[in-house]
């Protein structure tokens, strides 16, 4: 007797229409896009002065800081005196919009003051270490 596994609708995953996340690597940066998003659901940029995004999308964004600090180039561009969570403020919610802001240096090119949407933003490679530890003490701190 043999056994036929041939899959079908049940047992394939579907995959989603648009990637959730896009990453651009340079020699010292990352660049995170967010193409299959609402506008009221785009991460918000203050350039230069921090990141705000939907708390619902905190794990998804927990998972790609993790694929950043498993690239090549975050290995190279690293540099364990910059990694550190400090340069990051603690994640605060605004129950007005639902998004979680973190203050550090994070950057998208808008040379205007306060958070705005923005489809893609920029961090340091060295800095990925240390919002990838504010994220994950937010998101411990929600579940715990």
């Amino acid at each position: 007797m043999t056994l036929e596994l041939t899959g079908g609708p049940d047992f394939a995953a579907q995959a989603p229409k648009k990637a959730r996340w896009t990453r651009q690597y340079t020699a010292v940066a990352v660049t995170f896009g967010c193409p299959a998003r609402p506008s009221e659901r785009t991460p918000r940029v203050w350039s230069g002065r921090g990141l705000g995004l939907p708390e619902t999308e905190l794990e998804g964004f927990a998972a790609q800081l993790r694929r950043v600090m498993k690239h090549e180039a975050y290995w190279i561009a690293r540099d364990r005196h910059v990694g550190d969570p400090a340069v990051w403020s603690p994640g605060r919610y605004d129950d007005e919009d639902g998004f979680v802001y973190f203050a550090g240096p994070c950057t998208h090119g808008d040379p205007w003051p306060g958070y705005r949407p923005a489809r893609t933003f920029t961090i340091a490679l060295p800095r990925v270490r240390g919002l990838r530890i504010r994220v994950a003490a937010y998101l411990a701190e929600q579940n715990g």
